[in-house]
């Protein structure tokens, strides 16, 4: 009876842990391999297609694929999901060879070796008026404001730019992923931008809702597309992105993270 009872109670357990066993994300903030300019700040590119970073990207898209995400999401246009089918479905050894965005280069050469199926658009673009907060601290006259702001934009450029001269590409993609770095990308926003404007010029709150309502909604996609049966998950968004949803994550009992810098030891 003994034996019967603690074999019950094992089992429960067991169901017990099956239930509350959280789903993993693989979070990875990234700089723009491609670099296409609508940043804020200038950067200079990053040489993604040469000899040194295609091999980097073979032993790391190789650890992720160790990893074993059932489904991988990126940063593509949700309602353009068609279009990012077709995308995946062209002749991947000419896409490696001219294309340089990080979808194509990191998120599509792991899901190929993982035989997936396709990529998850989970982008929904919100509006980011930068020229008109400038315009509201200039119309406040909050010079200091205007200052610091500039302070923010030139120290974020000369970082960036000075790390791509020297730093190998799972060096940069380690830094983009540090806690102090993704904080950082928060700060902004709530000591410039949230400032800015007149008492009752709510532009600069406008443009961080928007920011926080774009993350919100790409977690959304995450949580509505990740299956009862996926049990692992990788999500790549550009480095700005991963500070809110690490935020987000950390609230939601049904996720955990596992940090990159664990996966590409």
């Amino acid at each position: 009876m003994q034996k019967i009872i603690l074999l019950l109670a094992l089992i429960t357990f067991n169901m017990a842990s099956a239930q509350t066993k959280k789903k993993q994300i693989l979070l990875v903030g990234t700089f723009h391999y491609a670099n296409p300019g609508l940043d804020v700040a200038q950067l200079n590119s990053f040489d993604i297609l040469s000899e040194k970073s295609q091999k980097e990207l073979e032993i790391m898209s190789d650890k992720i694929k160790k990893f074993g995400p059932d489904k991988i999401f990126v940063e593509w246009e949700f309602n353009e999901q068609a279009d990012l089918d077709k995308f995946y479905n062209k002749n991947t050894d000419s896409l490696f060879k001219t294309n340089k965005n990080e979808i194509t280069q990191l998120a599509l050469r792991t899901a190929k070796k993982l035989n997936h199926k396709k990529l998850y658009g989970m982008n929904l673009y919100t509006s980011f008026p930068y020229d008109s907060l400038l315009m509201s601290m200039e119309k406040a006259n909050q010079q200091d404001l205007l200052k610091r702001n500039n302070e923010w934009k030139k120290r974020n450029e000369k970082d960036h730019n000075e790390r791509i001269t020297k730093s190998s590409l799972q060096e940069l993609m380690l830094h983009y992923n540090k806690k102090e770095t993704e904080n950082k990308n928060i700060q902004w926003y709530l000591e410039v931008a949230n400032r800015a404007g007149n008492p009752d010029d709510f532009t600069g709150a406008s443009l961080v809702s928007n920011w926080y309502k774009r993350n919100l909604y790409m977690y959304s996609l995450i949580q509505k597309l990740t299956e009862s049966t996926d049990n692992k998950i990788m999500v790549l968004v550009g480095a700005g992105h991963a500070a809110l949803i690490r935020e987000f994550i950390t609230h939601d009992p049904e996720f955990e993270i596992v940090e990159l810098s664990t996966v590409l030891k």
